[in-house]
């Protein structure tokens, strides 16, 4: 049987590809800790700004991450951006912790939360399957769960937010298949970007389960 030898820029490329994927877990999983820190100081001091601020500074913080991505100002802001996303959890855990089995849904979610991430990134990672296909349904998608949530802010309907939350589900898993996917076969290395997007997944997947767990455990 010939061997065939694998050409010494496709070895370099999987190498340049592996490190930034290490990079990325390791940066990732240093924001989720400081993410968590940020959330249990917010949810014990039982303070919280309102969600229009919250959302105009992290929209600022995403913008000034990206202008200096390749700086070395990105690892402060990548940290400032995930710790104040975190901080933002805190009146959302307080209203849970309210609930009689608060502390019990807020695990759960959290424990789904790391599962699907878990296995989808093992999944993406293990088969090395490309899933940029999926990026026009994924953009879709995303669309129709803000615009839907916009309305919501008016129609007040609890149905709705649940097949909101639901969507969120399968719209982010999908997100995480994909941005999994795009470290491998992008031939992106900027491991801040790609923590930053993973780091977004999971906070989304998280609140999206928060609310169906929360909404299929209450006596209500």
């Amino acid at each position: 049987m010939p061997i065939r030898s694998v050409p010494h820029s496709q070895v370099l490329s999987t190498q340049v590809a592996n490190k930034a994927i290490r990079n990325t877990y390791t940066l990732l999983s240093m924001t989720l800790v400081f993410s968590a820190v940020c959330a249990a100081v917010s949810t014990s001091m039982q303070v919280g700004l309102h969600p229009l601020l919250n959302l105009v500074i992290m929209i600022g913080l995403l913008f000034a991450i990206q202008w200096q991505r390749n700086s070395v100002i990105a690892l402060p802001l990548t940290f400032a951006f995930t710790g104040f996303a975190g901080f933002t959890l805190g009146p959302i855990l307080n209203m849970y912790l309210a609930m009689a089995n608060g502390g019990e849904v807020i695990m759960t979610a959290l424990g789904l939360t790391g599962i699907i991430f878990a296995g989808l990134s093992a999944y993406a990672l293990t088969t090395r399957k490309d899933f940029s296909f999926m990026r026009g349904f994924l953009l879709v998608g995303i669309l129709a769960v803000v615009g839907a949530s916009i309305a919501n802010i008016f129609l007040h309907m609890p149905g709705l937010q649940l097949a909101i939350a639901a969507a969120a589900v399968i719209v982010f898993s999908g997100f995480i298949l994909y941005d999994t996917s795009n470290m491998i076969h992008s031939g992106e290395t900027n491991y801040v970007l790609m923590t930053v997007s993973q780091f977004l997944n999971i906070l989304n997947l998280f609140t999206a389960l928060l609310q169906l767990v929360g909404a299929f455990s209450s006596d209500d």
